[in-house]
């Protein structure tokens, strides 16, 4: 949720099988939304293993032309229902910041703006590496009356 104009949960998670996470440190959610994907990874038989905020990419921000560092939310691994081992690159994201509008004020068309070139980079780092990079919304996680259930896009 966007701080600031919206109340936000933040805390520290403790995972229930500590053996599934693969990150370092401390595990941050800054928001519900992360709160409730970090519960699904913790708790789903299928994923082997996950990590929070784990790769740094590089990336030039289109607002000031200045080059930064983009930190996607999640990597997690899993296995599908035919048995194949999938590894995906993880953002969780509000729909209002990752899609124009045309009513949308000049401050909020930025923040997409530089949502899609952290994307963008995302994208070429995940073909790099073999992997899927998946934008995920409320929508996806909260889908069918509040259970958790994760959409592919």
């Amino acid at each position: 949720m966007r701080r600031g104009s919206q109340k936000y949960s933040q805390g520290i998670f403790t995972p229930k099988n500590p053996q599934k996470y693969v990150g370092k440190g401390k595990i941050i959610y800054r928001s519900s939304w992360e709160h409730a994907f970090m519960t699904f990874c913790d708790n789903n038989e299928h994923v082997l293993e996950w990590a929070s905020e784990p790769i740094r990419i590089p990336y030039v921000n289109p607002l000031t032309g200045k080059k930064t560092t983009y930190v996607p939310d999640f990597l997690i691994r899993y296995r599908d229902k035919n048995n194949k081992i999938h590894t995906e690159l993880i953002e969780i994201k509000p729909s209002d910041q990752s899609y124009l509008k045309e009513n949308m004020t000049s401050q909020q068309r930025a923040v997409v703006a530089l949502n899609h070139a952290k994307w963008k980079q995302a994208q070429k780092w995940c073909n790099k590496q073999g992997i899927t990079f998946r934008l995920i919304h409320k929508e996806d996680i909260f889908a069918q009356s509040g259970k958790q259930n994760l959409r592919r896009r």
